[in-house]
Order: C-alpha cells, then structure tokens, then sequence
C-alpha cells in the first residue's frame, strides 16, 4: 500500500504565511501560489509551491509524491501560478522519469528544506535520480497558446 503523506505542522504555517502575504502581493522567496481546479469538486485549490527555473523553462516538482494537487493537476492539465501581482495562466506537462532526473537533482540541491523526503542525496548520480523519478511528479510548464 502507498505510504500517504501528511503536512507536517511546520509546512502547514509556512503555506498559511506564504498564502496570507501572497494574497495581498508581497512575494515571498522562491514561493508562488499555484490555484488548480479540483478533479472532482471543480473548486479550486490554491496552495504555495516552489517553482524550479533554469535556462528560461519552469518546472514544478512534488517532493511529497502523488498528493492531492499532483492529481489535480493531472487532471486539470493547466494551473495558475502568482507571484505577487503576477498572474499566470499555464500548461503543465509531466515529466517521464529520464526527463525529471536533473530536474530532481537541481531541486534537492537548491531546497535543502525537502531533501529528507528523497531516498538520493545533491551527490548522488543522475541514474539514482532516475530510479527517484516515479516517486516524486516534475511537471514542465509552459504558457498557454493565445488565440490569434
């Protein structure tokens, strides 16, 4: 049986202070608000996450797995993030293992505050990052076409 992850009480504060100063358009650190349509309530989700950017591409990734909002993006396929006063519309596309290795191992070098939910460390190779993939989601994200 999976192992189901519960929201530590230090992460549950964190996300409430990320969300109250976001909801008045004050940045905080790497943090956006994500906003996702449930998959089957249809109400929408917000909660804070840590985007991962490198050489102009965005990505988002679960250290926690397959949570609720990992669902609901799967199944929404497009999110919203904000930043502030920024608001983005975007496509989310997730990432097969090959793929989410360096991505993977960027994130758990950059954000040391995740690294006890990875079974690999920041010096560990890119194939035990491989191996790491399917438990930890990476979604590509990408801005919505505009009609013309």
């Amino acid at each position: 049986m999976a192992k189901m992850y519960r929201t530590p009480l230090w992460q549950r504060l964190l996300n409430a202070f990320v969300k109250s100063l976001n909801s008045v358009a004050v940045a905080v650190g790497p943090f956006s608000l994500l906003t996702v349509q449930g998959r089957t309530s249809g109400k929408s989700h917000t909660l804070p996450v840590a985007p991962i950017e490198r050489n102009g591409k965005r990505w988002l990734v679960s250290p926690n797995g397959a949570v609720n909002w990992v669902r609901n993006v799967r199944a929404a396929g497009m999110v919203t993030l904000t930043r502030g006063r920024l608001h983005e519309r975007l496509a989310v596309r997730e990432l097969a293992p090959q793929e989410s290795a360096p991505i993977l191992k960027e994130y758990v070098t950059r954000f040391s505050i995740v690294r006890s939910s990875f079974e690999v460390t920041p010096q560990s190779d890119l194939a035990a990052f491989v191996a790491e993939a399917p438990r930890h989601p990476v979604f590509a994200l990408r801005e919505l076409a505009t009609p013309s």
